[in-house]
């Protein structure tokens, strides 16, 4: 890995770590309801016109069914919108209703924090669907997986409790107090750099080949008008020109990044430069994506009244982090194999007429260039947030291995905004379980005892979204509907449907991109994938989270094991990379390890 990379990666982790820092003391004060009093007085009237009493706490099954019924009328709320997108306004490009196949599967994806994509942003949906369908989910499916966090971190630091807070309090505080405000300051920075916010109507505009001519100019009857002189009139015309399209996107672009929500207003993503115009956006872009789920680990910390416990945590997810780079940057920088016997030249030179960044650039912008298009792949999917600055299909094999493992690991890796912290304690849960049984000791985890009750939980929380993917990986590959959407047959084409499942199975919404999936069949499947990868865990693991509420607080003992030492963190590691990706294993042997050996087999 060349020392320019190196560079970028650690100044990453140092600014990372810089703004992750404060923002979770202050998503510690959020979770524990220690606001301002002009804070609450904001509050106050909402709560009184959507009729709730913050000061009523939830058992975890009405936490739960509130969380549920709230998605749901998010769903039919999006899928409304759409439908009925042709006869509303704020519409400007004239663009019609979503077919009700597509509008099911956007519904779903959206609401899931998944965000995946089967159509053009720019081509498909109106500037009001944008915002009131799209942008509102962006923030409401990230402050719903923040507050299922914040209810395990409850049951953690609760000492014998029947409750773990209130859903709707939790989700207006964590709109209004730390959503809104971060994405308001983003937006504008993003706004000031390049990001296009706007209501215009989309423009004709004329490109560098742009020429100038004259035709004869037609009258109503078809025919060419003449002068007083009997002349042709004539008219100017220019060809080629290009339609650019317009709307609010510095607004969407701030949240979907923050609230690792992914998908683009734009279908090229963050590799346009209307959503994504310079290195330095492109930066910050993947340092808000990892903000949130960061700072969660140093309020985890505070809120269980031990900042190692979310050092350790931290430390788990950096390590594997730092290796997912360390893996997908090499092979990208060699490039294709079959290429130089070809006698293609794929090294790096930066001078002379033969200057070049080489390597793999196929499907990468040169703005940003192998490094940070690479980095930006790693980040995007193990952070749970699925948009892109490049093509992932046009990643090497082992390079495209990287984010497929990155989300088949459950995104605990960081993960999504809430999604990654929850999902790396129930690993940590299993990982404290393994121990004591190594050990003969009843399993603890913060001063609660891990019994039956919760294995089983947490078992179900591991296994659903191998369930999910898998089934429908195989679902896809047997059924001719399946079949006929890979455009590339063989072990590549079995990559991109392992990947487009195991994205919505992991609430990613990212793509290979090569696979043809808005259809009727993959918009159906991979709508139910989302919708059970999501609530399919959640429901487990505030379950999790009423179990440990109730149980008192041990004391730590000599016997008790230490949870926030090297050994520890191994631990999770070692129980994160056997556990959660051997289910995955044949599959990857199928297709990107196969495609790789394909690279170097001999003629």
């Amino acid at each position: 890995m060349s020392s320019s990379a190196w560079l970028l990666l650690a100044l990453f982790l140092v600014v990372l770590l810089a703004a992750a820092w404060p923002l979770g003391l202050w998503l510690a004060r959020l979770s524990a309801g220690r606001l301002p009093r002009f804070m609450q007085r904001v509050e106050a009237p909402l709560y009184r016109l959507a009729g709730v009493a913050p000061e009523q706490s939830m058992p975890w099954k009405t936490y739960a069914l509130s969380l549920l019924a709230f998605s749901a009328l998010g769903v039919f709320a999006v899928y409304l919108l759409q439908r009925l997108q042709g006869v509303l306004p704020l519409n400007p490009a004239g663009m019609a209703a979503i077919t009700p196949d597509s509008a099911f599967n956007t519904a779903v994806s959206f609401v899931t924090n998944t965000n995946w994509q089967g159509y053009g942003g720019e081509s498909a949906m109106s500037y009001l669907t944008q915002m009131l369908a799209l942008t509102v989910q962006n923030f409401v499916s990230a402050a719903v997986g923040i507050a299922v966090v914040f209810a395990l971190i409850r049951g953690f630091a609760a000492k014998s409790t029947a409750v773990i807070g209130n859903f709707w309090v939790d989700i207006t505080r964590i709109t209004l107090w730390l959503l809104l405000p971060l994405s308001l300051v983003f937006a504008l920075f993003l706004a000031g750099n390049g990001v296009i916010q706007n209501f215009d109507a989309y423009k004709d505009v004329a490109t560098l080949e742009t020429t100038a001519y004259q035709v004869p100019k037609l009258g109503a009857d078809g025919q060419p008008l003449k002068d007083a002189a009997g002349a042709p009139v004539m008219e100017d015309k220019t060809t080629p020109t290009q339609t650019l399209a317009m709307g609010p996107v510095a607004s969407q672009e701030a949240i979907k990044m923050l609230g690792t929500n992914g998908g683009g207003f734009f279908n090229a993503n963050s590799a346009h430069p209307y959503e994504n115009p310079t290195a330095l956006t492109n930066f910050l872009q993947m340092l808000a994506i990892f903000l949130i789920p960061a700072a969660l680990c140093f309020a985890f910390g505070r809120e269980v009244g031990d900042l190692r416990q979310g050092w350790a945590v931290l430390a788990a997810m950096t390590v594997m982090f730092v290796i997912a780079v360390l893996c997908i940057i090499p092979p990208e920088q060699t490039g294709n194999p079959l290429l130089p016997p070809l006698g293609v030249d794929q090294i790096a030179n930066a001078t002379g007429a033969a200057a070049q960044s080489g390597g793999n650039m196929e499907g990468k912008e040169v703005r940003f260039g192998i490094n940070a298009s690479s980095l930006f792949a790693v980040i995007t999917t193990a952070a749970s947030c699925g948009a892109v600055n490049g093509m992932h299909d046009s990643l090497t094999p082992l390079g495209g291995m990287v984010p497929l493992v990155m989300m088949q690991l459950g995104e605990v890796v960081f993960g999504g905004v809430g999604t990654g912290l929850y999902g790396m304690l129930v690993f940590a849960i299993l990982a404290v379980f393994i121990a004591g049984l190594m050990i003969g000791r009843t399993p603890e985890y913060l001063g609660k005892k891990i019994e039956a009750h919760e294995m089983k939980l947490a078992s179900v929380c591991i296994l659903v979204t191998p369930i999910v993917v898998l089934v429908g990986a195989a679902v896809a590959v047997l059924a001719a509907d399946g079949r006929a959407g890979v455009a590339n047959p063989g072990a590549h084409g079995f990559s991109e449907i392992l990947y487009a499942l195991t994205s919505a199975g992991n609430n990613n919404g990212s793509a290979f991109a090569g696979l043809s999936a808005n259809t009727p069949f993959y918009n159906t499947l991979l709508g139910l994938a989302m919708w059970f990868g999501r609530f399919g865990v959640i429901v487990p693991v505030l379950a999790i989270a009423g179990a440990l509420a109730a149980k008192k607080r041990l004391p730590v003992t000599a016997g008790t094991m230490p949870t926030h030492g090297p050994l520890f963190v191994t631990l999770l590691i070692g129980t994160v990379l056997l556990v959660g990706l051997l289910n995955y294993v044949p599959a990857l042997a199928l297709g990107p390890m196969v495609e790789h050996l394909m690279l170097w087999a001999k003629p």
